[in-house]
């Protein structure tokens, strides 16, 4: 038993292949209208000149870390992401993970994702495209949270589009630390 956990969190966790993962081929084709959101707080000054802000790029969330603050941060409470799969794959499920509020430098996750909505596309120009399922981040749950493709018709996507609709109540800024897309590969169902 305690095996079979430690095998499972060796495997990013979930236990189940990501194809939205950077290191295996997934890539970030588009934020559309999300900006960046730009810290206030200066990495570097000179003469206390701020010199460069620090701010992670919409990478961040395809990247198997998930430390405090790294973290892909879009201004205000909603925004979009869409995503190059590694393959075209049947989407059976997505996970979406944010920092435990007990390891948030504020201690609290008013931050997260609240409110989701995940689309399969033909390509990234595409708008709309096929609703694969509406979901809620619990930010009193687990820090990792998988939740099953409530569209699932056999049709196979390479780009994804993540829509946040709302977060905890944060004002300014949504922070994204992990995206996941589990499947079936469309070359495994051939």
């Amino acid at each position: 038993m305690v095996r079979d956990a430690l095998r499972i969190f060796s495997q990013d966790r979930t236990g189940r292949a990501d194809y939205a993962l950077e290191s295996g081929g997934g890539s970030i084709l588009s934020s559309r209208c999300s900006q960046t959101y730009e810290t206030k707080t200066a990495l570097l000054s000179l003469f206390g000149l701020p010199l460069w802000f620090f701010s992670q790029s919409p990478r961040a969330v395809i990247q198997p870390d998930v430390q405090p603050g790294n973290c892909w941060a879009f201004r205000g409470s909603s925004g979009v992401l869409v995503l190059r799969l590694s393959m075209s794959v049947s989407p059976s499920s997505f996970s979406l993970e944010h920092v435990p509020r007990s390891l948030s430098p504020s201690g609290t996750s008013s931050s997260a994702p609240r409110d989701f909505r995940v689309f399969g596309l033909q390509d990234e120009e595409e708008e709309g495209g096929k609703l694969l399922g509406s979901f809620r981040y619990d930010q009193d749950g687990e820090a990792l949270q998988t939740f099953p493709a409530t569209e699932q018709n056999g049709s196979w996507f390479q780009v994804v589009e993540l829509q946040v609709l709302s977060n905890w109540g944060n004002p300014e800024y949504t922070c994204l630390y992990r995206f996941r897309v589990h499947g079936s590969p469309a070359d495994a169902q051939h």
